[in-house]
């Protein structure tokens, strides 16, 4: 399958003569729409720091009027309340699916950071290999905390472990962090609850079983290749412990202990679990992978509905959370109210992810409806390359230009929905489509990204170096996700 170009039926003209069309007529008119759009979205965003969010509307609004669409199709009419405009189908029909996972997901993670899952999970992989295989610790601690946990939070709850590893084992910061790095970064482009293939997930139809199926095949080999770059490049570039973020650690950390002390959560004298914060992280993995097998193992009965049901990601995740907080809140003396707080104070962040993934199925809505996705189809079908492989050049594109992942994939997403439509392609094949658009997110990530200076600030890595290392661990992570995904789509 993946040797099958992209194809798509040919489809009826397009009913919108307004806009760009009336002065090129057609399917041209159509591209060039779509090209200006792009374009002014990257103009936006990088040359006039527009927020993404509002960047994304105003290209939508943009693409709909140049295509031809009427004002009323865009926004609706007051006269008819009960009639969606595009823009409300588009922001409504991808948040209503992907708010709830990200919502449950986030305050899942932020218990296991306030109650010290992630210190745990590092230490006891640190105790278990011993300082000569520090840095396979850090990339196994990554790799299980980043399931749950946000890059940034990751990195942020998970540093200091880096600073004590480096400290005792006196080489390069590089080989420390880059393996955690490496492991944060797969498990935030590749798997849920995280963003990204949950929207990418949601816009294609795709059961979030077999995105982590997916993810967790692609995403396993490629963050092996970053481990075994970052342990070559941390023997050629030497990067000092920073002293000062080290410092400045503990004083986070202390802060962090007083937020708690506020907020009515006291330090425990019982430790943290480390089945404990297993079992958490591994309940909505397993309840949803063995609800996508039972829909193909098992005829329809009582025994597979109640699998089915348990399996929904909403019901997952919340089990996982209630399981988070009481063995990680309530068993060790966490008031309810302190769980309340925690779990409200995590919510506070992610309104501009929630805002920049709702405005690109807004994106995608108007690409679909004014004919212009249809257009893009046609003209890729034209090029020949499979449509795997253009997902993941389109993406690579949009994040090298713009430097942010979400918007390079919701953009990608949008873009590609209409070469998969009507093909009958498989869940999985789909799967792995998104896969190369989650992989084309994450390449070369360099100054115009916000995670490169997280990097480079938090490890005390010059920006040079940071280029050499982080940038090209993002590559290969990109590169080896998507050619394992090619490879096996090629099977699927």
């Amino acid at each position: 399958m993946f040797l099958a170009a992209a194809t798509a039926p040919a489809p009826p003209p397009p009913p919108h003569t307004g806009g760009l069309l009336a002065l090129i007529p057609g399917t041209a008119g159509l591209l060039t729409v779509a090209v200006l759009g792009i374009a002014l979205l990257l103009l936006l965003i990088i040359t006039f720091r527009l927020q993404p969010f509002v960047a994304l509307l105003t290209v939508s609004i943009a693409v709909g009027l140049g295509a031809g669409l009427s004002v009323t199709e865009l926004f609706g009419t007051v006269q008819k309340s009960d009639v969606k405009s595009m823009i409300e189908s588009g922001m409504g029909g991808t948040l209503g699916h992907i708010a709830i996972i990200i919502g449950l997901g986030t305050m899942l993670g932020s218990i296991l950071e306030v109650s010290g899952g992630g210190e745990v999970l590092s230490t006891r992989l640190l105790n278990l290999f011993g300082e000569k295989r520090a840095p396979l610790a850090m990339g196994l601690t990554g790799l299980l905390f980043g399931i749950p946990v946000f890059f940034d939070i990751g990195i942020f709850v998970l540093a200091p472990i880096v600073y004590a590893a480096a400290k005792r084992g006196g080489k390069s910061m590089l080989l420390y962090c880059l393996p955690l790095l490496g492991s944060l970064s797969m498990t935030h482009a590749f798997l849920p609850p995280h963003p990204g293939p949950v929207a990418a997930a949601s816009l294609f139809h795709v059961d979030l079983g077999w995105i982590i199926l997916m993810g967790l095949i692609c995403g396993i080999p490629a963050v092996l290749a970053t481990w075994a770059w970052a342990a070559w490049i941390g023997k050629r570039i030497f990067v000092e412990l920073p002293q000062d973020m080290a410092e400045a650690a503990d004083e986070a950390k202390a802060a962090v202990l007083a937020e708690q002390r506020a907020a009515g959560v006291t330090p425990q004298e019982k430790p943290v679990s480390l089945g404990a914060v297993l079992t958490i992280i591994l309940i909505p993995l397993v309840l949803i992978l063995l609800s996508t097998f039972s829909s193909i193992a098992l005829d329809p009965s009582t025994f597979r509905s109640v699998i089915e049901f348990f399996g929904n990601p909403f019901v997952a995740l919340t089990l996982a959370l209630f399981a988070a907080y009481y063995l990680l809140g309530i068993r060790r003396g966490w008031s309810r109210k302190s769980l309340e707080r925690v779990s409200t104070a995590s919510l506070k962040p992610i309104g501009n992810i929630l805002l920049v993934v709702g405005a690109g199925g807004v994106f995608g809505a108007v690409l679909q409806g004014s004919g212009v996705a249809t257009a893009l189809s046609d003209t890729f079908h034209g090029v020949g390359l499979p449509v795997i492989v253009l997902a993941w050049l389109l993406s690579l594109v949009l994040r090298v230009a713009q430097g942010s992942a979400t918007v390079a994939i919701v953009t990608t997403a949008g873009i590609v929905l209409p070469l998969v439509q009507n093909q009958g392609l498989s869940q999985p094949h789909l799967a792995l489509i998104i896969m190369a658009i989650s992989a084309g997110s994450i390449f070369a990530s360099h100054v115009n990204d916000g995670g490169f200076w997280m990097v480079a600030k938090y490890f005390g890595i010059s920006e040079r170096d940071t280029l050499k290392s982080w940038t090209v661990l993002e590559s290969v992570l990109s590169v080896a996700g998507f050619a394992v995904a090619a490879l096996v789509s090629s099977v699927v």
